[in-house]
């Protein structure tokens, strides 16, 4: 496992980066899911328009206003951090970072260089304000401009990141009440900072989006189609950041010997050990399996502040659903331009990423719970709505075709 990229130049390469620490695997696969389901959708968007199925607006704009001292303010504030943090973390990275401890810690901590700092907002600010300024007009007038669909896809993808993570960190401690208790009680930066429930983000992001569509004259349905085929490619990359950090995403101990069937397979797709998980798991732990120190005698380099492994290994569901996403965007990607009909896309989407949620989560380590006398995860619960949500909207798109199936 490479909790971060320090060390997995250090392992791969050979390179000695401290500053890559603060880059953590998983959050740079989180942002690379964003990116390019922000691709996707731009593409599709662009796809949908010059089809006729969606269309430009037309909007008033006033042309040679300027943007005003909010702008100004909020550049000098980005040179403020650039020179009094980040220069400070790259420059101190070799003894920042030694030992164990999230290097994170240190952006919130008031160590710095402040003159640096004054320096990077004035310049920051300046180079803003002059370009402002060579923007401004004697006399502002109205315009009226055109707005294409797929130019409003990074207000969409930010809309997206931020109602996503709010969601999944609600859901996330929906599920586990006494980290809700701590995290008001006895709020950290590790608090803050752990802990996601995917689906969460998805059910929260995505009403977001919704929201942000009927605003801006963009119909749910065709943005709804138009986000499915990336949606479901992000969450497999979401997963690599977990199979490649250890995020603790595993399944339930798997100590049964690898089948025959999978003979060609490493023992790791069958049965991981997680070794240097990002969450430095020890001990024994409710699931089944226990925590280990590396040692000089195991087949793993031990990571200084991580080190440990699980005994015995685990079902690598990260890796699992990497594979069916990956699937199931390849299937949705080649029939985009087949349904001809609104909400088909994303229909099947919720159905096939309910199913796929659904089984994974019975060989995967989450809290049960009880509902209406079943005994099922939160993630199955919810698998089941999606589905269900799914084939309601699914038998609802195409009803007039099948009464007249029923009527033959």
């Amino acid at each position: 496992m490479y909790p971060n990229l320090y060390f997995l130049f250090q392992d791969l390469f050979g390179w000695e980066i401290p500053a890559l620490k603060l880059v953590n695997t998983f959050g740079l696969m989180v942002a690379l899911a964003f990116v390019v389901a922000s691709a996707l959708l731009r593409k599709e968007l662009q796809r949908k328009q010059k089809d006729g199925v969606i269309s430009s607006v037309e909007k008033k704009q006033v042309v040679g206003k300027g943007a005003g001292p909010l702008a100004w303010l909020s550049s000098a504030f980005l040179g403020m951090v650039l020179g009094w943090k980040v220069t400070w973390l790259l420059w101190n990275a070799g003894t920042l970072f030694k030992g164990g401890g999230p290097p994170q810690q240190h952006l919130f901590s008031g160590d710095g260089y402040p003159l640096l700092g004054v320096l990077g907002a004035a310049i920051f600010g300046f180079l803003r304000y002059r370009e402002d300024m060579a923007q401004r007009l004697d006399e502002p007038r109205e315009e009226t401009v055109t707005v294409h669909p797929w130019e409003r896809t990074g207000n969409i993808t930010l809309v997206a990141a931020i109602g996503g993570v709010l969601g999944a960190k609600f859901f996330h401690l929906l599920e586990y009440p006494e980290e809700m208790v701590a995290f008001f009680t006895a709020p950290s930066l590790q608090g803050f900072l752990g802990g996601l429930t995917i689906y969460g983000g998805l059910i929260v992001g995505g009403l977001a989006v919704a929201f942000y569509g009927r605003r801006h004259g963009l119909p749910f349905i065709h943005l709804a189609d138009a986000t499915a085929p990336g949606l479901m490619l992000a969450y497999g990359i979401g997963r690599v950041g977990c199979q490649v950090s250890g995020d603790g995403d595993w399944g339930i101990p798997n100590p049964n010997p690898k089948p025959d069937w999978l003979s060609w397979a490493p023992d790791w797709m069958w049965s991981y050990s997680f070794p240097n998980n990002v969450n430095a798991v020890f001990g024994p732990r409710p699931a089944g399996y226990t925590g280990k120190l590396i040692t000089e005698s195991d087949p793993w380099p031990i990571f200084e502040g991580f080190g440990t492994y699980l005994s015995p290994g685990v079902y690598p569901t990260s890796f699992y659903e990497t594979i069916m996403a990956a699937a199931i965007f390849a299937f949705l990607w080649s029939m985009r331009k087949r349904w001809s009909v609104p909400g088909t896309l994303f229909s099947a989407y919720l159905m096939l990423n309910g199913m796929e949620r659904f089984w994974i989560e019975k060989i995967r380590v989450n809290a049960p719970m009880e509902f209406m006398g079943m005994v099922m995860t939160q993630a199955e619960l919810i698998a089941v709505v999606i589905f269900l949500s799914g084939l309601v909207m699914m038998a609802f798109i195409h009803q007039k075709t099948w009464r007249k199936w029923m009527g033959r």
